[in-house]
Formats: C-alpha cells, sequence, structure tokens
C-alpha cells in the first residue's frame, strides 16, 4: 500500500519527501507529523490533500488471541514500579508520574493496519482518529486528546488527567490534572504573548467508549516569531504522559521502562498556519518487525493505590485490544 495518511477528514496521499528535522515545518505544504516520546520526529509531505472519509481497506483483518498479547510489565513487576515512584514522590524528587507498559503481539497475518483502523472508527470513535503509513511504520489511532490546535498564532492544549469507569472521579484524579493544567500552562508560557495562557475549561468531565475522563482546556497566544516548531520544542513530550516537573519524571520513566517510540508522542499534521495534533495515546503501530504494538499507562501520585493504577491501564486497553479479535 502506497504511503497515506487520514485524520480529521484530512486525507493525504502522494508522498512527496520524508524527514526528521522538525525544520522543515517551517517548509509550505501539507505535512504530516509523527514523533515519539523520545523527541524522535517523522515528518511527510504529501502533494494531495482531500476532505474525505477513510479509505475502505480491501484486506479483512485477522484475529489476534488474548494469549499473543505480552506486556512489558506484568501485574507485579507495574506495581512495583507504581511504589518506586511513591518513594520518589515521598523524597520531594517528583509530584506525578504517567507509568506507562506496552502490550505487543506478532501480527504477521495482518500486513495493513487499514483495517483495524476502520473497526475503530466503527466501535471507538474518537475526536483525533487517525491512520498513517509511511511504508516502514504504520499507525491507526483513537486517541481523545488533543496535543496542539494551532490557527491564526493561538495554541490550545487540552489535557487529560483523570479516568474513571464511571462519571466518579477522586480527589486524587482532580489533584493529578490540576499538576498536569500548570505544567502545560508553564511549557506554553515559554513561546507565548506575556499574560496571554489561559485556562477556559477546568476539570471538565467527558464520556469516551468505555470510560470518563476529565479534560481541561488550555489557550495562549504565539509571542512574535514564534512557530509550530517553537511551540513543539517548549511542549515535547507531551506533559500529560510525561509528568511534574517534566524533567524528573522523565528521568525516572527512562530509568524503568522501555523506549515508547511513538506510543505518548505526537501524531498529526501541519498546513501553513493551522495545526492539529494529538497526543500518542490509545494507538497501535506496527513497524517491519511485525509485532503489533499498544500502550497503555496511569498517572501516578502520593495517593495512588498499585493495584487500582493497574487496574486503569487495564481499563484503557480492553476495548480497543478486544478490536483486535473477531
Amino acid at each position: 500500500m502506497q504511503p497515506l495518511f487520514w485524520m480529521g477528514n484530512h486525507l493525504a496521499s502522494q508522498l512527496v519527501e520524508i524527514s526528521e528535522d522538525l525544520n522543515s515545518l517551517r517548509k509550505p505544504g501539507f505535512w504530516v507529523v509523527l514523533g515519539s516520546f523520545e523527541g524522535d520526529w517523522r515528518l511527510a509531505r504529501f502533494a494531495r490533500v482531500e476532505q474525505s472519509n477513510l479509505p475502505k481497506s480491501e484486506l479483512s483483518w485477522n484475529s489476534i488471541s488474548n494469549e499473543d498479547w505480552q506486556s512489558t510489565f506484568d501485574k507485579s513487576a507495574y506495581c512495583s514500579y507504581v511504589e518506586r515512584i511513591r518513594e520518589k514522590i515521598a523524597a520531594g524528587e517528583v509530584y506525578q508520574v504517567n507509568a506507562c507498559r506496552v502490550l505487543s503481539a506478532k501480527n504477521e497475518s495482518n500486513p495493513s493496519l487499514l483495517p483495524l483502523a476502520e473497526k475503530i472508527l466503527e466501535e471507538n470513535p474518537a475526536e483525533f482518529a487517525a491512520y498513517l503509513n509511511f511504508g516502514d511504520i504504520q499507525v491507526a489511532s483513537a486517541s481523545p486528546e488533543r496535543f496542539i490546535s494551532l490557527k491564526d498564532g493561538v495554541a490550545i492544549s487540552s489535557p487529560i488527567k483523570g479516568t474513571s469507569a464511571t462519571e466518579e472521579f477522586l480527589e486524587k484524579d482532580r489533584a493529578e490534572n490540576l499538576m498536569i493544567v500548570d505544567l502545560i500552562r508553564n511549557d506554553l508560557s515559554k513561546v507565548a504573548k506575556t499574560g496571554s495562557v489561559t485556562t477556559p475549561r477546568l476539570l471538565a468531565t467527558e464520556a469516551h467508549p468505555g470510560l470518563f475522563h476529565l479534560v481541561s482546556d488550555v489557550r495562549a497566544e504565539l509571542s512574535e516569531g514564534k512557530d509550530l516548531v517553537d511551540l513543539l520544542l517548549a511542549m515535547s513530550p507531551p506533559g500529560s504522559v510525561s509528568g511534574a516537573p517534566k524533567s524528573s519524571a522523565l528521568k525516572i520513566i527512562k530509568e524503568n521502562e522501555s523506549p515508547r517510540g511513538p506510543y505518548c508522542g505526537v501524531i498529526g499534521f501541519s498546513d501553513g498556519n493551522r495545526a492539529e495534533l494529538a497526543v500518542g495515546i490509545r494507538i497501535f503501530w506496527q513497524e517491519e518487525d511485525q509485532f503489533l504494538r499498544f500502550g497503555t499507562g496511569a498517572g501516578i501520585t502520593w495517593g495512588s493505590d498499585s493495584e487500582l493504577e493497574w487496574e486503569e491501564t487495564e481499563l484503557k486497553a480492553r476495548k480497543l485490544v478486544g478490536l483486535t479479535r473477531l
């Protein structure tokens, strides 16, 4: 299948170039952005862009059984990771850390993730659902989280922190959301006009397939001479999937986790003065090793219960991983 990108009814085809230099976004054209959590960038410029539904695949999806999935952490190891983070919090090194694990399954029978992307749209619709095929990597995304919307110099980020099976949230969820809102405000202030950073929506409850989230909006006007590249450098990796303070959280994540790759990174597009970028959560991705991967995680604070945090990672994965079975 030829390189292709779809998101928000934007269908891009006819690949012109691929770049790993973030400054390429300053060149004219429609650019697809795929950023890893670790700060690596894959940028693709496409010649043709049209308003269209996701193309129908000529292939059917072959089921992956529960037994085929393996996790970078089992329950015991994940709970131990949570307790290590709580020890760091007690020592005053950090306030919150997003602790993640990655599920993987051999997927030789499904060379294309397009049929899976179709299933996602049908059974788990998400505001930032997307499909990307760069040849050596494919992504099928059900991301519900806006990382950056940029238009006419105004940036909006909508961090999700707080997950529940019902509309009832713990106090820990609200505290966690407020921590990350402060972090996002700080990140945006590095490239924003003085006094322009505001929080027009705080701790809103949103219903998503199979669960509920607490979501806030942070808005800022970019300083003169600042653009999307500056914004991405100031805000990456996304605060909602790293922690606070970000530098301390990233150190703990690096010490305990394998590289996340596109999971918890950035996926979206830029077209001139407009950009729509999502946080790379609730995504499946597959590279040339033919392993299908899916990441899941939870935000850890001092008030966290390790067993409940494990269950949160299960809740976030359950419905979507279930789509890989017929």
